[in-house]
Order: structure tokens, then C-alpha cells, then sequence
């Protein structure tokens, strides 16, 4: 697929030319495109309506209105939608190239950088097929996307829009791999493989020896029921000039969780090959870096495993002791996440000393049953922090929710036998145990706890997103998150 971004001077010969704007205004079409006069008069624009027709004159062969409904709805979720339902419809008529031809009006209502932004997200988002594992595939048809805008910033933002939105496509690819194809050894190969690159980035892979003598013996703990080796991945980003912060993200990367000895219903078991997705989340901010630039030191770490049943497995009622010193009760061998996520959490305070870390993790069903499929619970220790997240998930369309996190939830993770224990026995508010059990290893670092295990995969269909495919969500927040906090002085 080969994406261009141009303004719009001219209309280059087209297989399908999308326009789209908001309700109550005729679209206006490029210089020399003309379709029959009822396709215009009967096409009123309202939010996703569309009318496909033949073109009678001009270098598209067939034009897509879009609507995107009344002017003082306009948002940039419903640009990015429009995009994706033209890049979806090209590839259903088979179109080998698709032309989006956005209102100036838009820019006005949202912002030609936002909107050129947005625009370009959607389209690529849009254009996702996951079809390299069949045999005989249909498609893609689609080879060529032009988005065409009318402000000079419009195209400047498309340009970011390019490198979040294939940065999100890449860690789709990622999680929508199934367990066996996506081990934690190729989750380490890919890590590599972006660092490789850009000279700004590096990627140490940590093994489970060196994971032993540092001490990791609650990360190291999870994958004894495996015959797959465990690893903390730590990709580095360095910025251009001085680094202003230290910023880490943390993603839980377990490969295949089957629940260990306390195994899960066999039911939609499946679908926990996508138990990785905050790590690949956070590859897939790494893949955008490679092209955008942020005045940070951005640090990303990925511990991935797999939880499986075995004699050498934990079981429940087992000991296990952290990089930082505290012993953990294994009460649960399927609350693992939060097992191989603290020690990550311990390193990053003991070897990064970030200025700021958040980490992003398919941990509870319980944020499934507050918030659905369509939020991420957010639980930390800084509220400016948590404030910055979810106004970054307002603007990339991953919703961020605020949930409590109080010193109370703390004191219900503390253990009888061992300091801590790994679920909270029947307290209720599961998806804040897991955060108060991971703020004990953040020590004073502002920190935010992202908990995506509904927002991962099983969204309602948004055009761009939605079904039982992954989402990638993550990606674009974390992306903006940068780049928002960079404008800061």
C-alpha cells in the first residue's frame, strides 16, 4: 500500500475520489469532476452517510460523498472515521486507488493540522487486512491512497497521522499473530528490529540468567510452566538535542496465557494471544519514534512471557521475590501479569530513574465489567499525570477513564506470609487491585497504571477499528502524550 499526502491544486486520474464534509453544505468537488446532479441534490451529508456514484466527467472515475454531519458536531474522531469508510468502500468496489478530498471547511471547525492528522490516521487504520496466513487470500485491491488537503499544516499533520497510524497497524500485526507464531523470542526479534532502524534507538534484550541475577524472581516465576524462555526487552529512544525528561512506558507482553496451574475456562481461551498487547503497544510507539521526534529520553519495556500449566509451574500459595526485596503469594497463578510487571517496574525505578513512567496492560476482566470494551481504566499516583492521559485519549479517540486508587486498596494486596500477595481475596474493585498491587514497586515516581484488557481487542466497530481483531490501542496515546507534554516549557 502506498500512501501520498498532496494539497489540493489538482485532481491526479483516480479510480474512486472521496469527498467529505459537514451536513447542510454542498460538497464541493475538484475542478473538472462532475457526477449527475441528483447525486448531489439527494445526498444530504449527514454523520457516515454516504451515496457512491459514477462520474460523468473529470479524473475520477467514481465519486464517494461522505458525510460528517451537523458543523457544530464536527471532531476529529468523526474525520477519522470518514477516512476509514472511504479507504473500506474503495477496497469493497475493488478500487486500485482511492483520493480523500476533505472540506476546508473541516480545518476551520478542527484545526488543518489535527484534521490532516486524523484524516491520515484513518485511512491507514482504514486500510487493515490480516490476511497473510491463508492460503488464498482476497486483496488487498487497494494499492494507492492519496490524501489531498487544502491547508499547508493540513499536510504536516498528515505526515505525524502517517507514522501513529502505521505505527498502530504494526502493533495490530503484532498482537493479532497467533501465540505460536508470536513467542516471546519474536516479540525480542521485533524489538531488535526496530531499533535497528533509527541511530537514536537501541534495544538490550535481557535473558533469563541475566533476569536471575538481578534478582527478577517474580518476573522469572511465570514462565517455569513453559518450555519458552522468558525476557525483559528495553528498547532507548534518544532525542535529537538534550533530553528535556526521562519518560518510560512499560508493557505487559505475555504471549499466551493459559492461567498457569489455576487454569481459565477453555471458552474464548484463544484469545489470550492477545495478553501481549501492552508490549505491543509499546513496540508500536518505538516504530513511530523512528520517524517523529520528541525532546525526551523515552525508555520502553517489555517483559514477555508465556503462563502455562506444568510441573515446574507456580503454584498456588507459592513465595516469590522481587527485584526490589518484597516476597509475593502466589493466591492466584492467573493474576500473572501483574507478576512479570513489577519486577519490570522495579528495574525501570532501580536502572532508568524516569522522571515519569506509565505502563499498559491487559490485566483484569473487571475493567471489561466497569467500563466495556470502549475505555481504559486508568489508577495511579499523580493526578497530573492521569489529567494528561485521558485528554490525550480524547484527542487520539482512545478513551482513558479515571478509577480510584486509594491507600485502602493498598493495604488489601498485603500478604500474610510474604509482603504482598497477588489478588486482594474477595474485596471487590478488581481492577484496582492490580494497580495497588503495582504501586508498591514505583517507589515516588509519578506513574500511571493503564489497564486495556477491554480496549485491546472486541471494540465495537468505530470503521477504522472494532470486531474480534486487535485495536492496537496504546499507541496513538502514548504518541500524543509525547508529543502534548513536549510542547510544555
Amino acid at each position: 500500500m502506498k500512501f501520498f499526502t498532496k494539497d489540493q491544486k489538482a485532481l491526479s486520474r483516480t479510480d474512486l475520489l472521496a469527498v467529505f464534509g459537514p451536513e447542510g453544505k454542498a460538497q464541493k468537488l475538484p475542478a473538472g469532476v462532475k457526477i449527475p446532479p441528483l447525486a448531489r441534490e439527494a445526498f444530504r451529508g449527514e454523520f457516515r452517510e454516504t451515496r457512491l456514484t459514477d462520474s460523468v466527467g473529470g479524473p475520477a472515475a467514481r465519486v464517494l460523498q461522505i458525510g460528517l454531519g451537523k458543523r457544530e458536531l464536527l471532531t476529529l474522531e468523526r474525520v477519522r472515521r470518514a477516512a476509514a469508510i472511504a479507504v473500506k468502500k474503495a477496497e469493497r468496489v475493488r478500487a486500485a486507488s482511492v483520493a480523500l478530498w476533505i472540506d476546508a471547511g473541516v480545518d476551520k471547525a478542527c484545526g488543518a493540522f489535527e484534521v490532516g492528522q486524523a484524516a491520515a490516521e484513518g485511512a491507514l487504520l482504514g486500510s487493515y487486512s490480516f490476511q497473510e496466513l491463508k492460503r488464498e487470500s482476497k486483496g488487498p485491491f487497494l494499492k494507492k491512497i492519496t490524501l489531498q488537503l487544502a491547508d499547508r499544516s493540513g499536510i504536516k499533520g498528515a505526515r505525524v497521522g502517517t507514522s501513529t497510524g502505521e505505527a498502530n497497524l504494526f502493533a495490530r500485526r503484532l498482537q493479532d499473530m497467533p501465540g505460536n507464531l508470536m513467542r516471546p523470542r519474536d516479540m525480542a526479534k521485533a524489538a531488535r528490529a526496530i531499533a535497528a532502524k533509527s541511530q537514536r534507538m537501541t534495544a538490550k534484550i535481557i535473558d533469563e540468567k541475566a533476569m536471575a541475577q538481578l534478582g527478577m524472581g517474580s518476573l522469572l516465576s511465570v514462565s517455569k510452566g513453559s518450555g519458552e524462555p522468558a525476557y525483559l526487552i528495553h528498547l532507548t529512544y534518544k532525542p535529537k538535542l538534550k533530553a528535556r525528561e526521562r519518560v518510560c512506558f512499560v508493557g505487559k507482553g505475555l504471549t499466551f496465557d493459559a492461567g498457569g496451574i489455576s487454569i481459565k475456562p477453555s471458552a474464548k481461551m484463544d484469545e489470550m494471544k492477545y495478553d501481549m498487547s501492552g508490549g505491543a503497544a509499546v513496540l508500536g510507539v518505538f516504530q513511530a519514534l523512528v520517524r517523529l521526534d520528541v525532546p525526551f529520553e523515552v525508555h520502553g519495556l517489555v517483559p514477555t512471557s508465556e503462563n502455562l500449566p506444568d510441573g515446574n509451574a507456580n503454584k498456588p500459595g507459592d513465595l516469590v521475590k522481587a527485584l526490589n526485596g518484597l516476597t509475593i503469594e502466589v493466591l492466584n497463578t492467573d493474576a500473572e501479569g501483574r507478576l512479570i510487571l513489577c519486577d519490570a517496574l522495579a528495574y525501570a525505578v532501580k536502572k532508568i530513574k524516569p522522571d515519569v513512567m506509565v505502563d499498559l496492560a491487559t490485566l483484569t476482566g473487571a475493567v471489561v465489567a466497569a467500563l466495556g470494551h470502549e475505555l481504559t481504566g486508568c489508577m495511579g499516583n499523580d493526578s497530573a499525570l492521569s489529567d494528561a492521559l485521558v485528554a490525550a485519549g480524547e484527542r487520539s479517540g482512545e478513551l482513558v477513564w479515571p478509577l480510584p486508587l486509594l491507600e485502602v486498596h493498598k493495604d488489601h494486596v498485603k500478604g500474610a506470609v510474604g509482603d504482598l500477595r497477588n489478588i486482594n481475596s474477595g474485596q471487590g474493585a478488581g481492577s484496582t487491585a492490580g494497580a495497588a498491587f503495582l504501586s508498591h514497586f514505583v517507589g515516588d515516581v509519578p506513574w500511571a497504571h493503564l489497564d486495556i484488557a477491554g480496549s485491546a481487542w472486541g471494540a465495537d466497530d468505530r470503521d477504522y477499528q472494532g470486531g474480534p481483531l486487535g485495536t492496537g490501542v496504546g499507541v496513538r496515546l502514548l504518541v500524543d502524550f509525547l508529543q502534548q507534554r513536549g510542547t510544555r516549557r
